[in-house]
């Protein structure tokens, strides 16, 4: 049985990564575990208040690939840089998210508190009109729809994860949470397949980024059924540039779960209803589970499975994995 986990990010604004953390960029941080362990040390940093300490870590963390950097650590950094009066450095980390193409939230930075020292600056108008631009062959109304329905997909399984967190996965409380959370999830369902059934698997050029991301996680948390009629449709959207191939991954693997087949990219995690201890769902392949990851843009399986406290032994595995079938199928 799989697990329904909802995991909370550490970050203060996710503003671009799914619920389970995936990058739309191909992130590779098997080599670059100091990268994750500096953004910790900023974000602790911000908590305290110590905004220019967290503006200094979040560029040491930038320095350790290659001044890379994921567009919710960058957001986090401007508002560190901009609190601790650095505009310049603030200004650096903003002009990376808008001309990436895909941060379009005007609704949310231009209400941040932590950037209104910035809104004086030329700078910002700059910022500004370069975020607009994306957006000129949106789709407003729906994306109007689309942000309603990621609030409520997204929100909903944040309560869920303070409800967990303070009653306990197997409660009452929980439980009860989980209806109502089913519930929304079949109405979410409804809008998104209308949209789909009339307009086909739209891309980000017409719905943005997160408009993008909210059909696949509607998608993504409907039934089998659903799942596997929209799958086609989603590889087609990929080829397309419609549909980004991290989110195909998961419901590639959560489809081939559902049909009592073994997952491809290791992204479905099972929790034994006995022990209460997690494990990699029956996956195919174990020795190149990290090639099959790369080539789809997910890091490396481990740091995946960090989230959970768990670590990767593809030998262990292989030789426990009729143990884990027989347990997932039961």
């Amino acid at each position: 049985m799989l697990a329904h986990i909802f995991i909370k990010t550490k970050m203060k604004k996710a503003i671009f990564l799914t619920i389970l953390g995936i990058l739309i960029i191909n992130f590779s941080f098997g080599q670059n575990i100091k990268y994750l362990e500096l953004i910790d040390e900023a974000w602790e940093l911000y908590e305290g208040k110590e905004y220019l300490k967290s503006g200094q870590k979040y560029a040491e963390a930038f320095a350790t690939w290659g001044n890379q950097g994921t567009l919710d650590d960058r957001y986090n950094a401007a508002c560190s840089w901009a609190l601790a009066n650095q505009p310049d450095s603030s200004f650096v980390q903003l002009f990376k998210i808008a001309e990436s193409g895909y941060y379009t939230d005007l609704g949310y930075i231009t209400t941040d508190s932590d950037l209104n020292s910035l809104h004086t600056d030329e700078r910002w108008n700059e910022v500004i009109g370069i975020i607009k631009s994306k957006r000129e062959n949106f789709d407003e109304r729906l994306v109007s729809v689309l942000d309603t329905i990621y609030q409520t997909d997204q929100g909903y399984r944040w309560q869920a994860d303070e409800i967990a967190e303070k009653y306990g996965y197997e409660s009452e409380e929980m439980k009860a949470f989980v209806k109502i959370i089913q519930e929304q999830d079949s109405i979410n369902v409804i809008k998104v397949t209308k949209i789909l059934d009339e307009r086909g698997w739209l891309g980000p050029d017409i719905i943005g980024p997160q408009g993008s991301e909210t059909i696949f996680l509607v998608i993504q948390h409907s039934y089998p059924e659903t799942q596997e009629k929209y799958l086609p449709m989603m590889r087609e959207a990929v080829k397309k540039g419609n549909a980004y191939a991290v989110h195909l991954a998961l419901l590639e693997d959560r489809v081939a779960l559902g049909r009592g087949e073994k997952q491809i990219y290791g992204s479905q995690i099972g929790q034994d209803q006995e022990t209460g201890e997690y494990y990699v769902a029956p996956l195919i392949d174990p020795d190149n589970v990290d090639e099959r990851r790369e080539e789809v843009g997910l890091g490396p399986i481990q740091d995946y499975l960090s989230n959970w406290g768990m670590t990767w032994d593809v030998e262990e595995y292989k030789k426990n994995l009729p143990e884990i079938e027989e347990k997932h199928n039961r």
